[in-house]
This record gives structure tokens, C-alpha cells and sequence, in this order.
């Protein structure tokens, strides 16, 4: 196990991934309380100000708990965020345990977060990029496989943890239909450290997500789910009757978008409207079938977890 000495007393080797418009401070604490990582995109708060206030609701709500789980902040590195430099500010300011980047790799980054203490995991969806950032210095690798939901990548898991374990000895995180305890289980046998979950999270009763949205999810199937970057100009997966509603011609989807973080940050934004009536999920829709508090769902967890070690004797 590869695991940083922050992420030692998780009570399950579990991150709960940040969604866009979904995860908030409410879901971030249920989390940590939970024993778990908790997460929010940054982008999630439509200014650098607000964005403030979220870290220190956070601060707030974990000391006020006593609750010394870490959480982590999702920063997208790419040159069409206008507010990356203020919002790593802020995560430096606030020191944010664990920085989650996306769409870029930068060392500049990854040092500013080291000055602190702090660490810094990236996501992957291929062994290039995984190389990329390995240079840079991060301190795990999130291996978005194929199924994942929200920007996802393509490959199957066992091919994507063996390619990036070839060359990368430090933690490794695994992402893609990890819905239950003994999926957790199955991801550390194959050579992860911590699993990576979004859809399971997606419904649950802490969360910004409508009830629509999660009645959705529960009737989806893994068939249901279409990989396309024609919504945000990254592959990422929806559920179909989504884009359907949404109005979508499902013949066009692989056409690709144009990648633009600037755009997401204004409020009556075209891609900004989408993500709130096209919604992502992973292929693990078809295993989830309620709407559970954080609570119960990591108590759930915890026990298919223990029961399948207890199953194979470890």
C-alpha cells in the first residue's frame, strides 16, 4: 500500500469524487464525517469569493464535528480557466489537504500544494497523461477507466492500473462502477490504493443533485450511458434519456465541443445550463437502486467490505 500518511485512519480506502454541480459543502461533510474524502470542484461555486465561503463552511463545519477526515478540492488546469491562479491561492491560503487536478498537469501547481503540506492527485484516463503528471510530482494518480462517469476514459481498469503500476510506486486510485464494499475490495486486489466513486454519491440524500436527477439514475441501465465529448469537449458520460430530453441527436454525438472553463463560470451559460438537464453518470447505474444518507451508504460499505474479506480469508 502506497498510501500517504494522511489517508491512514480512513475508515474505507474511499474518496468520494467531486461532481460538477453536485458535490457541495453538505456532501463534503457528510463524507468526512463518515469516515471517508469528501469532495467539491471548485468550479462548483461560480466565483473565487464564493469558493472561499465554501472552504471555510467546510473548515467550520469539521472543526465544529471534531472530525479530522481530510477533504479534498478539485482545480481544473487548463489555460481556458481564468481562475485557477486565485482559486490555488485560496486552497494554499485555507490548505486544503488534498488538491484533485484535472485537465493538466503542472508542476507550478503541484509545488504551491507541496509548500504546505499538502498532496496532489491527478486524473488519468491513459499511461501518457499518467506519465505527464507523474513528472510533474503528484502524489497519486486517479485511473479513470472505461465506465466511470462524468470525463471518463475508455479503458478497460485491469489495463489501465497494470500500464500506470509499470512506472508509478506511489498512490494509485481507481475509478470507474464502484458502487459497493466488495467493488473496493476487488480494486485494491488488482494493485490500488483507494477507490474512486461519483455516481454511487450521486444518490445520496446530501448532495445538489434534483430529484429528478437521482430518480433517473435509479431507473437508468448500464446501457443507458453515452460516452461523448459533445457536451463539455472532453469524452464524458451521460445518461441517454438526459440528452434525449435535453434534445440531443444522438447520431451526432461524437462530435466534439469545444473545451472552454471560462464559459462554465457564466451564470446563463449555454454549457453551464446543459450540466444541470444533461446529466452524467457512470455504467454503475444499473447496481444502484435508492437513495441512502452518507451515513447508511458508507455503514453499507464498511460491511460488504468486511464480508468480502471475511469471503476470501484475508
Amino acid at each position: 500500500m502506497a498510501l500517504p500518511q494522511a489517508l491512514h485512519n480512513l475508515r474505507l480506502p474511499l474518496i468520494a469524487a467531486p461532481m460538477f454541480l453536485v458535490s457541495n459543502p453538505n456532501l463534503v461533510l457528510g463524507c468526512c464525517r463518515a469516515g471517508i474524502v469528501g469532495s467539491f470542484p471548485a468550479l462548483n461555486q461560480r466565483t473565487s469569493e464564493g469558493f472561499e465561503q465554501w472552504l471555510e463552511e467546510i473548515q467550520a463545519g469539521l472543526n465544529a464535528s471534531q472530525c479530522t477526515t481530510p477533504y479534498a478540492v478539485n482545480l481544473i488546469v487548463h489555460h481556458s480557466n481564468p481562475r485557477l491562479q486565485a482559486d490555488l491561492e485560496l486552497c494554499v491560503k485555507h490548505k486544503v489537504p488534498l488538491i484533485i487536478t484535472s485537465l493538466g498537469a503542472v508542476k507550478e501547481v503541484v509545488d504551491a500544494v507541496h509548500s504546505y503540506g499538502g498532496l496532489v492527485f491527478h486524473d488519468v484516463t491513459n499511461k501518457r497523461h499518467a506519465k505527464k503528471a507523474a513528472e510533474a510530482g503528484v502524489d497519486g494518480l486517479i485511473c479513470v477507466s472505461g465506465g466511470a462517469g462524468g470525463h471518463a476514459g475508455t479503458l478497460n481498469p485491469f489495463a489501465l492500473i497494470n500500464e500506470v503500476r509499470e512506472f508509478f510506486d506511489k498512490t494509485v486510485l481507481l475509478a470507474g462502477c464502484l458502487n459497493h464494499g466488495h467493488d473496493i475490495l476487488a480494486a485494491q486486489a488488482m494493485g490500488a490504493d483507494l477507490a474512486y466513486a461519483g455516481t454511487r454519491f450521486i444518490a445520496t440524500q446530501e448532495n445538489g443533485a434534483s430529484a429528478e436527477y437521482q430518480q433517473m439514475l435509479l431507473d437508468a441501465q448500464s446501457g443507458d450511458i453515452i460516452h461523448t465529448p459533445a457536451v463539455s469537449g472532453v469524452p464524458a458520460s451521460f445518461m441517454r434519456q438526459s440528452l434525449e430530453k435535453a434534445g440531443y441527436d444522438l447520431a451526432k454525438l461524437n462530435d466534439k465541443g469545444d473545451v472552454n472553463y471560462g464559459e462554465k463560470l457564466k451564470p446563463v451559460d449555454d454549457e453551464a445550463k446543459a450540466w444541470k438537464t444533461v446529466w452524467s453518470a457512470g455504467q454503475g447505474v444499473s447496481g444502484i437502486h435508492d437513495i441512502p444518507s452518507v451515513a447508511d451508504l458508507v455503514q453499507r460499505m464498511e460491511d460488504e467490505y468486511r464480508a468480502a474479506r471475511a469471503r476470501l480469508a484475508l
